[in-house]
């Protein structure tokens, strides 16, 4: 039986130690409030996360680092990725150092331009053979209700993709491999930002048209990034690019789709925050990816007006009109 620690008790860490549970893995998760590890063991129930959501006996939760990853053969990591390097530095003097690292997080780190990968190899010193990620249309609501959906483990190891796909495959998800962990992690960290974009075009009360451009030309900053930093261009047709985009962007179970149509709607980011509890990771990410591209030479016009919506900068009116008048281009591959 594989022996998992899934470190974060949000949304998509409990969906995901759900989905290795029924894969029949033995899971304990590591949440940073006793009282809510305390609902986990005693009710089997994520009350603030997913409520109404009843978890299978197989997973447990603790408060201390050193007893969720007793003897874990997979280290999973579900924390804000933000938080992530100063969360792992505390955790990585008791993870076993053979377990894989397997990151859920979509995001790139500011002020270094890291992806998460590459923070985890930072703090741990794992290298790739230890190292993967999962990705791909994640919406945790729904895959905590076992509704059918499938993802991409992303590893340069075939051999860890493949021992990481065994244990979270089970009836309702279907996990495939593939071996560019960069391309994954990019159109994870990127549909976030498209996400906010989309979701201020619906807030704004723009239709379908509006949206499937912003979703369309998302995907070509995305490629465009992706190219720059040696991805392989067909991640970004599969899960892990455009059918994470897509769910993401036309969910209303998207907190950065919901958080974008809060703008829209003309709502300051310190009124959104303040009314939400989870993360809408793509606004933070948003300056970390410009930052990314700008050190690539690569432009990411979305990115860029959705950061500058972010800051304040400009309005959500003055984003569309603003990218609506950059000078045409033609449309062709890689633009």
């Amino acid at each position: 039986m594989t022996r998992a620690a899934v470190f974060g008790a949000g949304s998509w860490g409990t969906a995901f130690a759900l989905v290795l549970a029924d894969a029949g893995a033995d899971v304990t998760m590591w949440g940073r409030r006793p009282e809510l590890c305390e609902a986990i063991n005693d009710a089997h129930v994520n009350p603030d996360y997913l409520p109404g959501v009843a978890l299978p006996p197989l997973i447990r939760a603790t408060h201390d680092p050193a007893e969720a990853a007793d003897h874990a053969d997979l280290v999973v990591l579900a924390v804000p990725s933000q938080s992530l390097r100063a969360n792992l530095a505390e955790w990585a003097p008791v993870l076993p150092p053979s377990s894989a690292l397997v990151s859920l997080m979509k995001g790139v780190e500011l002020g270094t331009a890291k992806r998460m990968s590459q923070v985890i190899d930072d703090v741990t010193g794992a290298g790739p053979k230890r190292i993967a990620a999962v990705s791909g249309p994640n919406l945790a609501g729904e895959i905590a209700q076992r509704q059918p959906a499938a993802s991409v483990v992303a590893a340069e190891s075939e051999e860890l993709a493949q021992q990481i796909q065994r244990a979270c495959h089970s009836p309702h998800f279907r996990p495939y491999t593939n071996h560019d962990l960069v391309g994954a992690e990019l159109g994870g960290a990127v549909k976030n930002v498209i996400a906010l974009a989309v979701g201020i075009a619906a807030g704004l009360g723009f239709g379908d048209n509006a949206r499937a451009s912003v979703i369309t030309r998302g995907l070509a900053e995305t490629a465009r990034l992706g190219a720059a930093l040696g991805a392989d261009a067909y991640t970004f047709s599969g899960l892990a690019g455009l059918g994470d985009l897509v769910a993401t962007c036309m969910s209303p179970l998207s907190r950065n789709r919901t958080f974008g149509e809060k703008l829209g709607r003309g709502m300051t980011v310190a009124e959104i925050v303040a009314g939400t509890r989870q993360v809408a990771e793509g606004v933070k990410s948003c300056e970390s990816i410009l930052d990314l591209a700008g050190r690539h030479g690569v432009d990411m016009p979305i990115v860029e007006h959705v950061t500058d919506v972010v800051r304040g900068a400009l309005t959500p009116a003055e984003m569309v009109g603003s990218l609506l008048s950059r000078s045409a281009k033609p449309e062709r591959h890689g633009h």
